[in-house]
């Protein structure tokens, strides 16, 4: 059933997102930002932790996933550190996502050898 509940809240996100980019004239790049801050703000509320609880990968996977993941991670390191953890938190949280796709976007430039858009 995690599957399933990863499937439809994943979806349900992915979908809400792409009605928004559709009827709004908004540029994705805002939109992006806009989720990655809808996430931190949820997570802040203590909306969010229930839904990934619950979806596991259907909510953490999507950028509001990635703005609960720099929350959360900024709020153990305020713990730990004090006030230096705004600064350190997101970054300690969210290195190995990122890494990892720094590293996996590379490898596939090596193998599919990408061209630029004429």
């Amino acid at each position: 059933m995690e599957y399933v509940h990863a499937f439809w809240v994943g979806g349900l996100i992915c979908a809400l997102v792409q009605i928004l980019l559709d009827k709004t004239k908004l540029m994705p790049g805002r939109v992006m930002v806009l989720l990655v801050c809808t996430g931190a703000v949820l997570s802040a509320l203590r909306l969010y932790e229930p839904l990934v609880d619950f979806a596991h990968a259907g909510a953490s996977v999507p950028l509001v996933g990635f703005g609960h993941l720099l929350f959360q991670g900024v709020k153990e390191a305020m713990a730990s550190d004090g006030i230096l953890g705004v600064f350190t938190g997101g970054f300690t949280a969210s290195a190995a996502g990122i890494s990892a796709a720094l590293v996996f976007g590379y490898l596939a430039s090596l193998i599919f050898q990408p061209k630029m858009k004429e």
